[in-house]
């Protein structure tokens, strides 16, 4: 069987560009090594054999031949990544090629290249991006985008056990670092073998750009700062967010707030997100046009979003920078007790900005969505985050792409949205069931407002309640509600930035 599968994998790396004819033998007996045979015959290779399939069986015969430590996810993932290595490009070429398509065919057919390499590779896992669940829900705010991601693997009990005794390593310093590429991995971190970055040098410094492993949207990319350092929303973020749109005109970019509880979830390392995808704030309206006193040239508006979010745009980048470090400037300092905005509470800073970045009909778009993270004894999570009564569906910091429109749901939803309809149709108890007694008040009020619903449509019925629960989230961590006293408040802050 493994020499079967290895004249699989060979195939798949001819068929897909991860090998070349000329590197056939030497990838052959790369994979012998790995898998301690001493002699290789080759058979034809199944064209139709998925890569999965072909991965899964190799893992099987490493765990019954003793090459892995346990037969677990976790070990499983570390050696397959192994595999892939074995048909990686040199990062050297990777970069020459993406250089060479950029600069004689353009910025998409690089990255299209790029993405394309990452998911033949099985960087991107796309047999467990597939398994996401994903709807849309219509609003008010229009359509937002619902996803339960089942992509990133469940912890592993026996690795988890192992990574407590082993020996602590800061090596790479996280799992943004520029050392991840080709690094073997550990049980408490991603093998990289098959991992390949792209230099790109935005406003004048070294960052590298990257795709999520997990692909939450369509080509989601990581672009990271070169050297391990803390994530800062400063006038500098402005100018390498549009730099870098400028570059790929076709991705938008933005980046996670610099504070905890609005922040992401990697705040040491300084990094964004972008991708080639239109989010549901990028497709909401501008509901008031404003102007800002010396940027007349500037198209200003705040966005009908929960959120409050500031949209600027301009044909000259320069002067959003100018205008968006004000802004900033002016909202770091910011404190307006009535509406429960403090800029800071003995000597904590609250208040920070999430940047988004795109190009629009030729001219630049920055969206600022102002964020406060200041906390409460009733709202010990955060005051602008999701409240308690949300926590069922999402208890999780609301970062960037939430922030655009895009629920991230945790995976734990899956079993419990089935468990929901398990006990509707059997006419059970909610509150007694450990999966569902923390949906009980929720489903309850579903019921009463749908009394005579049929089971078959209780699935539709609960991700569009599912969908409104977002949205609620999303109107949560709004640092001005939505009402005409929070719009009334929104724009004192406006004029503050006008004084």
């Amino acid at each position: 069987m493994i020499q079967k599968r290895i004249s699989d994998l060979i195939g798949y790396g001819l068929k897909t560009g991860l090998i070349e004819e000329a590197d056939k033998v030497y990838t052959v007996n790369g994979l012998l090594e790995l898998f301690g045979l001493d002699e290789w015959e080759e058979t034809k290779s199944d064209r139709d054999a998925t890569l999965t399939d072909i991965l899964e069986d190799m893992l099987d015969y490493a765990a019954a031949h003793g090459l892995l430590a346990e037969d677990t996810v976790t070990y499983r993932d570390l050696f397959d990544t192994k595999i892939m290595g074995l048909l990686m490009p040199r990062p050297s070429e990777v970069r020459n090629k993406f250089r060479k398509l950029y600069r004689e065919q353009g910025a998409k057919a690089a990255t299209d290249y790029y993405y394309k390499l990452s998911g033949d590779s099985n960087y991107i896992r796309r047999d467990r991006v597939k398994k996401d669940l994903k709807w849309t829900t219509d609003t008010e705010f229009g359509t937002l985008d619902i996803t339960i991601n089942l992509s990133k693997p469940e912890k592993d009990p026996k690795a988890i056990a192992a990574a407590k005794l082993m020996k602590q390593s800061g090596y790479p310093k996280c799992l943004l670092c520029k050392e991840n590429e080709g690094y073997a991995g550990r049980v408490n971190h991603p093998a990289r073998q098959n991992h390949r970055i792209v230099p790109v040098i935005i406003n004048g410094s070294d960052w590298f750009f990257q795709y999520s492993p997990y692909v939450y949207y369509n080509e989601h990319c990581i672009v990271f700062n070169g050297e391990h350092t803390p994530m800062k929303i400063e006038r500098a973020t402005f100018g390498k967010l549009l730099d870098f749109v400028e570059q790929f005109p076709h991705y938008f970019v933005g980046s996670n707030a610099d504070l905890p509880i609005v922040g992401g979830s990697i705040l040491s390392h300084d990094h964004f997100q972008g991708g080639n995808y239109e989010f549901p704030m990028a497709k909401a309206p501008m509901e008031r046009q404003i102007k800002f006193a010396g940027f007349e040239d500037v198209k200003a508006g705040i966005v009908k979003w929960p959120m409050s979010v500031i949209r600027l745009r301009a044909a000259d980048k320069e002067r959003l920078v100018e205008l968006a470090d004000k802004i900033l400037t002016v909202w770091r300092g910011y404190t307006d007790e009535a509406a429960f905005v403090f800029a800071e509470t003995e000597g904590e800073p609250h208040n920070t900005i999430t940047p988004i970045a795109r190009m629009r009909n030729g001219e630049y778009e920055l969206d600022l969505v102002l964020r406060n993270n200041i906390t409460t004894e009733k709202h010990p999570l955060g005051v602008y985050h999701p409240h308690a009564e949300l926590h069922h569906i999402k208890k999780e910091n609301i970062g960037l792409i939430e922030v655009m429109g895009l629920a991230v749901l945790p995976a734990r939803l899956k079993d419990e949205i089935a468990a929901l309809e398990r006990i509707y149709r059997t006419k059970g108890d909610y509150r007694r069931d450990e999966l569902t007694e923390k949906h009980a008040d929720w489903m309850e009020d579903i019921l009463n407002r749908y009394p005579q619903m049929d089971a078959d449509k209780l699935h539709i019925v609960l991700q569009e309640e599912i969908g409104q629960v977002f949205k609620r989230v999303l109107m949560d961590a709004g640092v001005y509600k939505c009402t005409e006293e929070g719009r009334v408040a929104f724009m004192e802050f406006v004029d503050a930035v006008n004084r």
